[in-house]
């Protein structure tokens, strides 16, 4: 079986133009649910794309992984804290929760995922093992791997808001400035939405049916990062603190 991980519809065609028979979607999971950025509606519009594909084609099959948040993505402050800086979240720390995943559980589920029948045309979200941790505990883990008292700094989600009307004003004038305004939507939303499954009965975010998988805990990641650093970790344009 030939499988392939396309990162847009032109991949997609070419990717079946090559006799691909099973295509890998990877999106993390709030990438999907509340759709209110360009980006997000891209990536759904590729995924229809996939699912039409598959509904068309007998012999053509997918599997749409939803990852919650990657550790990497949760260890920009790590080197910060231990030089004795505050740690940053927004609001009261609790605004976006999630079940962090490490990249070889990740690469484990997405095998997994080719070996079984039950994965095959199916929307798969997948968290690491463990409880949903807010900013808030994530922060209070690190202290205590530290064995420091906690020096937490919360700040107001507002100032996002302030930061992205201020952006959106200035690109009526500089429309080069489109892309640094998009970004701040961005970073608002990763800031505020948490990376569990919406629960569409009840409209709010479920660690209970953010399914779990795999043995690599944000704590442990915590440690070797604390021990060695975040090389070959970067998150490069991506870091926000």
């Amino acid at each position: 079986m030939s499988i392939c991980v396309p990162s847009n519809g032109f991949a997609l065609y070419s990717s079946k133009g090559q006799g691909i028979k099973r295509l890998f979607s990877p999106h993390l999971i709030n990438q999907t649910q509340k759709p209110l950025l360009e980006f997000q509606r891209a990536k759904l519009k590729f995924e229809a794309e996939l699912i039409r594909e598959a509904e068309e084609d007998d012999g053509f099959t997918y599997s749409i992984v939803r990852p919650t948040a990657f550790f990497k993505s949760l260890g920009g402050q790590v080197e910060l804290v231990k030089d004795g800086k505050p740690y940053v979240m927004f609001g009261d720390g609790k605004l976006c929760a999630c079940k962090p995943i490490s990249e070889p559980d990740l690469a484990s589920f997405i095998t997994d995922c080719v070996l079984s029948e039950d994965k095959i045309n199916q929307v798969l979200p997948i968290g690491g093992p463990g409880k949903a941790l807010t900013p808030l505990e994530q922060g209070e883990m690190l202290f205590k791997l530290l064995g420091k008292e906690p020096k937490i700094l919360k700040v107001p989600i507002q100032i996002m808001d302030f930061a992205i009307g201020f952006l959106d004003f200035l690109v009526k004038i500089f429309p080069s400035m489109e892309d640094a305004a998009e970004f701040g939507k961005i970073g608002r939303y990763y800031a505020a939405e948490s990376m569990l499954v919406l629960d569409p009965e009840t409209g709010e975010y479920s660690p209970e049916k953010t399914p779990s998988y795999g043995k690599d805990s944000l704590e442990e990641f915590f440690e070797r990062v604390l021990r060695e650093g975040m090389a070959g970790q970067e998150l490069g344009e991506q870091t926000i603190f």
